[in-house]
């Protein structure tokens, strides 16, 4: 058995007759090839197992003991389907031909062969295998480089929603600097959003993107004078007016943006008093005009005010919360609320009030 060299093509000869398989060891190395014989079909099959990376073609006799040179390129078709098998044969029996065609036979010698047809046929199937290795390299490569690419992008992906989680956690830090319990209030207010967003059976990409917008929903208040903001009594209908503003300097805040979560920011901080009946501000939406993400924070947002304590009123317990929320108070009803998004507040009141504890512990 001859050594590899791996600089060149491989060539794996099988052959019962130890002239035939000696004299084309010497007459495929002279032409440049690494040659390795054998002389049945288990020792074949034994050598490609060690070295079916490198062999580019097997060129094997049909007529063997045990495993004949069909069932050897059966076998190696199975294994190896992109090593090249040539058989040669002395007999060129048309049903061994058809089927060792079946099984994947690359091309036939005729023993006594001439110099040149075996070497014609050994360099195109040699050609044939370094094509095949260069397109599956290639498709290797190609594999990777999406996989290496893939992992940049989510990588990049992880960078941008970090930033972005991070710029919601400065701005609100900015309305804490202006009302601590605002500050309180506005953290909470994403989480409320998520639960309420969930038990309305909302997409996992929608809960993701209204707990990340609804905490700015009050950015506007930035702009409101601390005389107005921080009163500690009523608001007169001047004072009043004013403070209503804060939904659209928020908007104006937020607007610009081609980042999804900042649009519905965006459209939270605008709608976010509209009431279901038409009677909230600053546009008198009604209905089904108020986006879906605006009549979910509302509820969240009626519901953390009133069990926050302010200068000018207590806090209420979650009990009477709940009561003024479902059943009303004269000021607050439940017309103001989505039905449907009422009804989904309703039977998860108890983790709106886990929430609110948690932030108090």
């Amino acid at each position: 058995m001859m050594m590899i060299d791996k600089g060149k093509a491989h060539i794996l000869v099988t052959d019962d007759d130890s002239f035939v398989r000696e004299s084309l060891a010497v007459l495929l190395a002279e032409n440049g090839y690494s040659v390795m014989t054998c002389s049945n079909a288990r020792d074949a099959l034994d050598i490609m197992t060690t070295h079916h990376d490198v062999i580019s073609v097997v060129l094997t006799d049909i007529k063997m003991p045990g495993i004949s040179g069909v069932g050897l390129l059966g076998r190696l078709h199975r294994l190896y389907p992109d090593v090249p098998v040539i058989l040669m044969t002395a007999f060129a029996e048309l049903d061994v031909v058809i089927d060792a065609i079946k099984k994947g036979a690359y091309d036939f010698i005729i023993k006594p062969y001439r110099y040149e047809q075996l070497f014609y046929s050994v360099d195109k199937a040699v050609r044939y295998a370094q094509l095949l290795r260069m397109e599956k390299d290639s498709k290797r490569i190609l594999e990777e480089t999406v996989q290496q690419r893939t992992r940049e992008l989510s990588d990049a992906l992880e960078k941008v929603t970090s930033l972005s989680d991070d710029i919601v956690n400065r701005l609100t830090i900015t309305a804490e600097y202006r009302d601590e319990e605002t500050g309180s209030h506005i953290l909470r207010i994403g989480k409320y959003a998520e639960v309420l967003a969930s038990a309305l059976g909302m997409s996992d990409e929608f809960i993701c993107s209204i707990r990340f917008a609804s905490p700015l929903h009050d950015i506007g208040k930035i702009g409101i004078p601390d005389s107005i903001l921080l009163k500690p009594s009523g608001l007169t209908p001047e004072e009043f007016h004013v403070m209503k503003t804060h939904t659209s300097i928020g908007a104006k805040i937020l607007s610009g943006s081609s980042f999804p979560k900042l649009k519905m920011a965006q459209c939270i901080a605008q709608s976010h008093h509209e009431r279901w009946d038409g009677s909230g501000y600053p546009d008198g939406l009604r209905s089904t005009a108020i986006a879906i993400e605006a009549r979910i924070t509302i509820i969240c947002d009626q519901y953390d005010a009133l069990r926050s304590k302010r200068p000018y009123k207590p806090a209420l317990s979650h009990d009477d919360t709940v009561e003024i929320i479902t059943v009303g108070d004269g000021r607050t009803r439940p017309s103001h609320f989505d039905p449907h998004v009422l009804r989904a507040f309703k039977q998860i009141t108890g983790r709106f009030n886990d929430i609110f504890n948690a932030s108090h512990l």
